[in-house]
């Protein structure tokens, strides 16, 4: 009876436990979602993956990315399409873009906004030698076609061509692929998700749309902190994190300081501890400037 008795308080604990650390959890993300009051924190994002230096372990470290970010979209049960995609020449990616739809997708995801450092054994190497390589994230919201931006059509530079992959024959026949570039910026998006050249060329205006009025956004927030430029090069002395799988397992954020050895963890999705000390940080800024 005795046994019963122990055996039932154990189990009852152990769900008080899962409870108390259920509400944490929900506690952080509701505290976080007060600091989400950018003017375009509540959207969608769209997120883009590129391989930087490092060859084909660059390649292969921007299809990890792209996993990592797609698995921490699904836990939090945002819808993910995966809307564009080159391959590597060996191995992994070139780039890939997300659409991840879900309320507060771009407030919580701005932060992942930079280069991306990884340190391992490089798989690709005879020698098994140690390799470093980076990958350059991009975040941008999903905006309402009701937003509005003029742009002159003397600022834009509009280049059509075919569109590889899957698909069938029109995308690989017609050139439905649109790559417009805002000339005066040199910011450029690409779209060939679409069938047709002019749903291509309507959704890239949109992104191009997005991407500037992020950029007006950060440079009026320069008063307040200084923020990295949009186009950030995926090399050498630009990271904002660090992902060391050897000679140790670390994961360290340097804008933060927020550093974790549960490397399997972080390429699984478990990117809130740095997500959260972002937004904070950037919230006491914000605070601050204001007294």
């Amino acid at each position: 009876m005795e046994l019963l008795e122990l055996e039932a308080d154990a189990a009852l604990l152990q769900e008080a436990e899962t409870n108390v650390t259920q509400l944490s959890r929900e506690l952080d993300r509701w505290e976080l979602q007060q600091m989400l009051s950018g003017p375009y924190d509540a959207e969608g994002a769209v997120l883009t993956i590129n391989a930087g230096a490092g060859g084909t372990d660059a390649q292969d470290w921007a299809e990890m990315l792209l996993r990592m970010y797609t698995r921490w979209a699904e836990d939090r049960d945002y819808k993910v399409h995966l809307s564009e995609i080159s391959a590597g020449d060996e191995a992994g990616l070139k780039s890939a873009t997300l659409e991840i739809s879900g309320r507060y997708a771009y407030g919580y995801l701005k932060s992942e906004k930079g280069t991306h450092r990884l340190v391992r054994i490089s798989p690709f190497n005879a020698n098994g030698k140690r390799q470093t390589s980076f990958a350059g994230v991009e975040v941008m919201p999903i905006l309402e076609q009701s937003v509005e931006l003029e742009i002159p059509d003397k600022d834009l530079k509009i280049d059509t061509f075919r569109s590889g992959g899957k698909g069938g024959q029109n995308v690989n026949k017609v050139e439905t692929g649109v790559r417009v570039e805002h000339v005066p910026t040199g910011i450029a998006v690409r779209c060939t998700e679409e069938r047709s050249q002019q749903q291509n060329k309507e959704k890239a205006l949109a992104r191009l749309k997005a991407k500037l009025l992020i950029i007006a956004q950060e440079q009026r927030a320069q008063e307040i902190a200084q923020i990295r430029g949009d186009m950030v090069e995926a090399a050498w002395g630009n990271q904002i994190r660090n992902y060391v799988f050897h000679p140790y397992q670390m994961v360290k954020d340097l804008r933060t300081e927020v550093e974790t050895s549960a490397i399997t963890d972080v390429m699984n999705g478990d990117l809130d501890p740095f997500i959260q000390a972002y937004l904070r940080q950037e919230n006491q800024l914000v605070e601050s400037s204001a007294v």
